[in-house]
């Protein structure tokens, strides 16, 4: 379940940056800019709820940068026809790649019992 609480909160990192775009900077829409802000929150809480359910944050955090940036790479190229030549997409492959190879080779999930960083501080 943790993995599905970060592939969302990916999902959500790479839809955020879209707001940029359609609000020219937060300068107009501002309906948009709220459900900018929105999702990014979002986002952060879903990522969040992934690691205190034992996904390791650096493994999170890549996941979920990696997801981030190909997938806001992919919706630039298929809504704002940004460019597609082949070096481009095969640096994309790669983070895809290692989003992918960092689920399957992370260690088995810890369910976090709360008290981990209080003991290991002790």
């Amino acid at each position: 379940m943790p993995w599905t609480f970060l592939i969302l909160a990916g999902a959500c990192e790479m839809v955020w940056p879209l707001g940029f775009k359609y609000t020219r900077g937060f300068s107009m829409h501002y309906w948009a800019v709220a459900g900018t802000f929105a999702l990014m929150i979002l986002s952060f809480y879903l990522m969040s709820v992934a690691t205190k359910q034992g996904i390791p944050v650096g493994t999170a955090y890549a996941v979920w940068t990696g997801l981030g940036a190909a997938g806001t790479d992919v919706l630039g190229i298929m809504l704002f026809h940004e460019p597609r030549d082949m070096l481009r997409l095969s640096c994309l492959t790669l983070i895809i790649a290692g989003a992918v190879g960092l689920k399957f080779l992370a260690p088995p999930e810890q369910p976090a019992d709360g008290g981990t960083v209080a003991k290991a501080a002790e």
